[in-house]
C-alpha cells in the first residue's frame, strides 16, 4: 500500500475529506533531469489536493476537522489505473490508425485514412478512460481508506 499523511476538512457518514500537500520525491532519484513527473511535481510541489476517503466500518463521529490521518492506496490501483489512462487510448489510436486505412486508403490515401483513424482512436480512447472512470467512482476496492491517525504530525503549509 502507497500511504500518505493528510489533515482532515471535512467529516462525513459514510467518509472524510483529507487535505494532503503533493511533496517532491524526485531529491533521491538519478532519472530526475529527464523524468516527466519530476518536472510535473516540480511545478506542482506543495500545493494542496482534497481527497474523499472511506472510513471502512469505523465511526465518522471519532474524527473532527483538523485531526491528521494516514490513509493509503493499494498498488494495484495504481497499476491498473495507470494501464488504463496510458494504454487504453494508444491502444484504440492504434486500432484506428490500423482500421481506416485498410478501409479508407484509396480514398483517402494511406497517410490521410491513418490519420483520421488515429484521431477517431485516440478520441474514442480519451472517452473509454472517461467512461471507466464514471463507471468505476463509487468502486470501494479503488478508493483510498484510513489506515490509522497519524503519529507523527505533517505539516500542511
Amino acid at each position: 500500500m502507497i500511504s500518505e499523511s493528510g489533515r482532515i476538512v471535512s467529516v462525513e457518514q459514510d467518509g472524510l475529506w483529507v487535505e494532503t500537500v503533493r511533496a517532491s520525491t524526485c531529491g533521491s532519484c538519478g532519472a530526475r533531469q529527464g523524468c516527466g513527473h519530476g518536472i510535473l511535481n516540480s511545478i506542482a510541489a506543495g500545493r494542496r489536493s482534497y481527497t474523499w476517503v472511506l472510513l471502512e466500518n469505523r465511526s465518522a463521529d471519532s474524527f473532527a476537522v483538523g485531526d491528521v490521518v494516514e490513509i493509503a492506496l493499494p498498488e494495484q490501483v495504481i497499476v491498473s489505473g495507470s494501464f488504463v489512462v496510458y494504454m487504453l487510448p494508444i491502444l484504440l489510436t492504434l486500432i484506428g490508425a490500423v482500421a481506416t486505412n485498410s478501409i479508407f486508403a484509396r480514398t483517402l490515401g494511406a497517410d490521410g485514412s491513418a490519420l483520421l483513424g488515429a484521431l477517431i482512436g485516440f478520441m474514442g480512447g480519451i472517452q473509454a478512460v472517461r467512461w471507466h472512470a464514471r463507471l468505476n467512482r463509487h468502486n470501494p476496492s479503488l478508493q483510498p481508506v484510513l489506515i490509522n491517525t497519524a503519529t507523527d504530525p505533517v505539516r500542511l503549509v
